[in-house]
């Protein structure tokens, strides 16, 4: 089932409407999970950090053991091309993605240069400032490199995830906020999270244990570059019930504001704000 609608898929090197078939039975990702992805967005004409977004699918393929058979220049250019399927009103989720199909050494490795490669574009509307969430903590944490490939946006890392929002969801909140190995905030179950605290704003260093994500590293630019001072740490939960503001900063909505985090709750403030505010200038600065 699609998540969007107004889709076009990139396969086998042309252009076809709709959430066209793509994988067969028998091959690796469908039975082995060797499937990686990445996520951009396009939004009143804008395609943020487009290319950054296809080099990281070529990483993660590397990681998971595969090689694009497109470079990140290539991938960007055919998104370009099809995002002239849409108005400059539209706001499109852009999904490039690889996948394992024949089999290497051992039927559990992928054949490196036996790929598969699609590109998905859909439309999703982007959310507004004011479409915030909440979060409760989850029993299940994030893994570590040495046992899962948390350098890759692997599609076999994402059961957990959902494991841990199916967790939160049935406590009443919508989203997870997820320990590392360690016992530390990591980020949350779909994004990496930030807080603010006397107008110092902290968000969990990259250890190992998850993605710092594309958009993450945009905010951190964007607020240094405004006069904020942005730190990179190790942050407990207990620093996250005493913030005064949390947001989270992922892909498919930017920033979105945190409300609760289990009793607490948290005002939609003035640095989530300015946050937003600096992404969308910066975004309009490339435009297409």
């Amino acid at each position: 089932m699609a998540t969007g609608s107004n889709i076009y898929t990139f396969f086998k090197d042309e252009w076809h409407i709709g959430n066209i078939p793509i994988m067969n039975a028998a091959d690796h990702a469908s039975w082995l999970g060797s499937s990686v992805f990445d996520g951009a967005r396009y939004f009143e004409g804008m395609a943020p950090d487009l290319l950054a977004h296809c080099q990281r699918l070529n990483s993660s393929a590397s990681v998971m053991g595969l090689t694009s058979p497109y470079t990140a220049v290539e991938i960007n250019d055919i998104i370009l091309e099809g995002l002239k399927f849409y108005s400059e009103n539209s706001a499109v989720y852009i999904r490039p993605m690889c996948w394992g199909v024949g089999n290497g050494f051992s039927t559990i490795v992928p054949d490196s240069e036996d790929i598969g490669f699609c590109i998905c574009l859909e439309e999703i509307p982007m959310p507004s400032i004011t479409d915030s969430t909440t979060l409760t903590r989850t029993r299940f944490h994030r893994p570590i490199i040495a046992d899962n490939l948390c350098n890759a946006k692997a599609g076999c890392l994402y059961p957990n995830n959902a494991r841990m929002l199916k967790e939160a969801r049935d406590k009443g909140f919508q989203n997870a906020l997820v320990a590392d190995a360690m016992g530390n905030v990591a980020e949350t179950a779909t994004a990496n999270v930030f807080l603010v605290k006397d107008k110092e704003i902290f968000t969990p260093i990259a250890n190992g244990t998850f993605l710092a994500g594309i958009t993450r590293a945009r905010h951190i630019e964007n607020l240094k570059a405004d006069g904020f001072n942005v730190t990179e740490c190790i942050l407990t939960f207990e620093e996250f019930e005493k913030a005064d503001e949390i947001f989270l900063s992922g892909n498919m909505a930017k920033i979105t504001p945190v409300t609760k985090f289990n009793s607490k709750t948290y005002s939609i403030g003035p640095i989530t704000k300015t946050a937003q505010s600096l992404y969308w200038d910066w975004a309009n600065s490339t435009k297409l």
